[in-house]
């Protein structure tokens, strides 16, 4: 596996990772916001992991933090790999490196909607 693929596998693994983080404490909020509490309710005894992850929400944002941490590191050692002489594979690694990074920007912002959720939000509410 080349570097631009390591690094676009790590993208989508902190794009599993946040969207983990943002399961477990946007989604609830989310619901109960639009005053569906009933599908919250349902969607609990469904899926009854959501509490599991909802009680563990600082481990889980720990291990996304990680899984970030890492992507981006990928991200930056890929920056300057060199990409094939030949066009039509030169082209194909430009378009999965700016897959990667793009992958990357919505896997933190994934994140940080989770996070705002989960650790700032309840400090406004009342």
């Amino acid at each position: 596996m080349n570097g631009l693929e390591q690094s676009k596998a790590a993208s989508l693994l902190s794009l599993f990772a946040s969207g983990g983080a943002l399961v477990c404490c946007a989604l609830p909020a989310l619901l109960v916001a639009l005053g569906a509490g009933a599908a919250l309710s349902s969607l609990v005894s469904a899926v009854p992991q959501l509490v599991w992850l909802s009680e563990h929400k600082t481990e889980v944002f720990f291990a996304a933090s990680v899984m970030l941490a890492f992507a981006g590191f990928m991200q930056w050692r890929a920056r300057t790999l060199p990409c094939p002489a030949d066009p039509a594979l030169a082209a194909a690694c430009t378009r999965t490196r700016k897959m990667s990074l793009w992958i990357y920007f919505v896997s933190l912002a994934v994140y940080l909607t989770g996070g705002f959720f989960a650790f700032v939000a309840p400090m406004f509410s009342a």
